[in-house]
């Protein structure tokens, strides 16, 4: 389920997506926040030690009216991990208006019907579509999040794969609570910031369950081939995240399903990365300043954010 060097198909890129949903689709807060009954998710013991370092990368952009932040985030953290730096604090304490991904990740009213929607399909259980090897991984896969596969058996291969994913991430104590979205949009709900997004839950759902099934399959089977590697890879980028170290980030987050993959990272990163450019240049055109946080992984490698506005012109800069 981890981006590896291992990685050969554009399947198993999204497969082992851990790492790229953690910090590249805010829908990783929304399923991880699911309640058990409907994802059979397992509950969080307690957190390690925090990871010291200087602080996650930050940039700026400025015209003679507006200052604009970017902010790479992770979806779902450990409580203890440190990432708050005084640039960090000053630039989000002086932006009077917060940009996220999507603006409700946590509300569990509007994820539970997409879900009833886009993720169930009770007339063709996962059993009937796996082999008896598979659905021994199944199983095991299961039982290794407290449930069991009979919990899955309705559910589309994309749900099914995603919570996969999710499971062994909280199980080692990763928190969706704890991620930077649902910190920063506490802060700015208590400090009276209005709340933007640039995309809608509806969306991000889409992205994945709208998969050819082929590639939904796929994903579910190198799942159950891989899942029990993504803690340590998540904690590989989580680590690189907290000091700053785009270059990690970059080689484990984006280069790897770039090379892969490029029909997914066109969907999961190139497309969106290019809309959110077009919808940061109206704000230019605007006046004031915004605090934008948005998944790491869009935020570094040739088609980030950044790249894709320098490419218009446009100035972005590392933030002191």
């Amino acid at each position: 389920m981890t981006l590896t060097a291992r990685l050969r198909s554009s399947v198993s890129t999204l497969a082992r997506g851990a790492i790229g949903v953690a910090g590249g689709l805010a829908l990783f807060v929304a399923i991880a926040g699911v309640p058990a009954d409907a994802l059979a998710q397992t509950t969080a013991p307690a957190a390690s030690a925090p990871i010291q370092g200087e602080g996650p990368a930050l940039w700026v952009i400025k015209d003679a009216d507006s200052t604009l932040y970017l902010f790479g985030s992770v979806h779902v953290l450990r409580p203890t991990t440190g990432w708050a730096s005084p640039r960090v604090e000053a630039a989000f304490d002086s932006a009077s208006d917060i940009w996220f991904e999507i603006s409700n990740p946590d509300d569990q009213a509007a994820v539970m019907p997409l879900i009833q929607q886009h993720g169930l399909s009770p007339e063709t259980p996962l059993s009937s579509r796996l082999t008896p090897e598979e659905n021994a991984e199944l199983e095991a896969a299961a039982q290794a999040m407290g449930a069991s596969a009979a919990q899955l058996q309705p559910m589309k291969p994309w749900l099914a794969a995603l919570s996969l994913s999710v499971a062994p991430l909280v199980k080692a104590g990763y928190d969706p609570k704890s991620g930077v979205e649902l910190v920063l949009k506490a802060r700015a709900e208590a400090a009276g910031k209005p709340i933007h997004a640039f995309e809608t839950i509806d969306k991000q759902i889409g992205i994945l369950a709208n998969l050819p099934d082929d590639v939904q399959m796929a994903f579910l089977r190198e799942t159950l081939k891989d899942y029990e590697n993504a803690v340590t890879m998540l904690d590989t980028m989580v680590e690189a995240w907290a000091k700053g170290d785009v270059a990690t980030l970059d080689r484990v987050m984006v280069e790897e399903m770039k090379a892969a993959s490029p029909a997914l990272y066109q969907a999961l990163l190139v497309d969106r990365n290019t809309d959110w450019a077009n919808q940061i240049q109206t704000m230019l055109e605007g006046s004031g300043t915004a605090f934008i946080a948005v998944g790491a992984g869009h935020l570094t490698g040739d088609d980030s954010v950044q790249a894709i506005l320098q490419q218009r012109g446009v100035t972005v800069e590392a933030a002191n």
